[in-house]
């Protein structure tokens, strides 16, 4: 019999509620096989998230025993794809438990085009556009449709990248009474992995405002009860839920708030249902993956989804601060919160040498890649929350995007060169579904290989 590793069992202690999601370690041996096989460490889940084999063989039984195309028209294999499509769609609402009476669920190519067409739709004239520091480049981009609106940020403040609550309040007190008032914050950082409160919807409802939810990241490991919190519009991206299929996401939206989008290119067309917010033939052949994704979901529970990410973040957390060099500095520090509380499951990370120098975070790609880890790096799409944990001076910032405007558009790279190019961007190791305790202890024994 195998002695029990001594981590392992100190950290079932830590966390007692851990045996409960044995679960996931069934289906890991069964579902995503394909990781222990090819000895890999798959710690991106909020990059994207890993399909389980089910989902695939369900989806090409699907498609082999049947006949499906282009839907809107009445013969037969049309048809059978209209019913699919529709079903799909009734249960997305389903599954977040939002009304069909007052939501419906358009299809998207992933969360960024949800955003796309709430940006591009809204009506912004003598309104706010009042959003977070964290928001990722997605949301900050419905800035370029805001023309004719104030435009404000919250910032985030360090050391657990939070905002301000009282902050909020007074912007939200000084709604515009001659437009529209737009609130858009992430209910989970893609930065920090923070989770900013749900109740904040509710509080800019009482001041008059709209509220545009950003559940992309949220989504994957943790309930949206769209029947107790009741955002106007929240951009889904499904790959990132269940890693298949991808490029189709959704925009959940109220009615109501619907009724306030209008689409530059569609201005002729009657907007009361989710299809005249949708470009084209749509995916139809993909559609259907996405409820049996939901499916996978519900079957495992979210309870113990979050259980598990919960679980493995706090452990990786603990033993990531106590990584110390000979010299007594520190490896690794985090951005964000330093314990589970109020939080997700990506840890977001720069790594420092024995001297206090730190390690260049695409150094640490590289080594982890060597090593069969999949991680990522840089500000992850999220620059405003990257600049304020990376502590980037404003001079610096407008040097740098000032540069943009005389000689076009600036790539990652030249970005980096505006900075200290080893510091301007970091390290994320994001823990979801299919991740165990195996896969935790990998990539700290990597890490230790940092040590000197």
């Amino acid at each position: 019999m195998t002695t029990p590793d001594p981590a392992f069992v100190a950290f079932l202690r830590s966390y007692p509620t851990y045996p409960t999601t044995h679960i996931i370690d069934d289906l890991r041996a069964v579902e995503y096989a394909r990781l222990d096989i090819g000895g890999h460490i798959y710690l991106d889940y909020a990059g994207g998230g890993l399909y389980a084999e089910s989902q695939l063989r369900r989806h090409s039984r699907l498609l082999a025993e049947h006949v499906f195309g282009n839907p809107e028209s009445s013969n037969p294999a049309s048809q059978a794809a209209t019913r699919l499509v529709n079903h799909a769609r009734e249960y997305v609402l389903k599954f977040f438990n939002a009304d069909p009476d007052e939501y419906l669920a358009i299809f998207t190519p992933t969360a960024s085009g949800a955003l796309k067409l709430v940006g591009e739709s809204y009506d912004f004239l003598n309104g706010r556009f009042l959003l977070t520091f964290d928001n990722r480049d997605s949301v900050n981009g419905i800035r370029e449709f805001a023309r004719g609106a104030e435009v404000t940020y919250l910032p985030v403040t360090l050391p657990d990248l939070r905002v301000d609550a009282s902050r909020l309040d007074r912007e939200l007190a000084r709604r515009s009474k001659s437009g529209h008032n737009l609130l858009a914050y992430p209910a989970q950082s893609d930065f920090s992995s923070v989770q900013h409160p749900l109740e904040w919807v509710d509080k800019a409802h009482q001041r008059g405002w709209d509220v545009l939810l950003d559940a992309a990241a949220f989504a994957p490991t943790n309930p949206l009860d769209l029947s107790k919190v009741k955002p106007d519009f929240v951009p889904i991206s499904f790959y990132k839920m269940f890693g298949y299929p991808t490029g189709i996401g959704a925009l959940i939206a109220r009615k109501e708030a619907l009724a306030k989008l209008n689409r530059p290119r569609f201005a002729d067309r009657t907007m009361n249902d989710a299809p005249a917010f949708e470009d084209g033939t749509i995916d139809y052949l993909n559609i259907p993956a996405v409820e049996i994704g939901l499916k996978h979901i519900e079957a495992i529970g979210y309870d113990v989804i979050h259980e598990r990410v919960r679980c493995l973040t706090g452990w990786l957390l603990d033993n990531l601060a106590a990584l110390k060099h000979d010299s007594g500095i520190q490896l690794a520090r985090v951005y964000g919160p330093t314990t589970t509380e109020g939080r997700g499951g990506a840890v977001t990370v720069n790594f420092y040498d024995r001297n206090n120098d730190i390690l260049d975070h695409l150094f640490i790609e590289e080594k982890a890649a060597e090593a069969n880890i999949s991680l990522r790096t840089r500000c992850f799409c999220n620059p405003a929350a990257g600049e304020t944990a990376l502590v980037a001076s404003r001079v610096e910032s407008d040097v740098c995007f000032s540069l943009s405007g005389r000689e076009g558009r600036l790539n990652q790279d030249d970005f980096r060169l505006c900075f200290d190019p080893n510091a301007m961007g970091a390290v994320r190791i994001s823990v979801g579904m299919a991740t165990n305790f195996k896969d935790a202890q990998g990539f700290l024994w990597f890490a230790r290989g940092l040590l000197s």
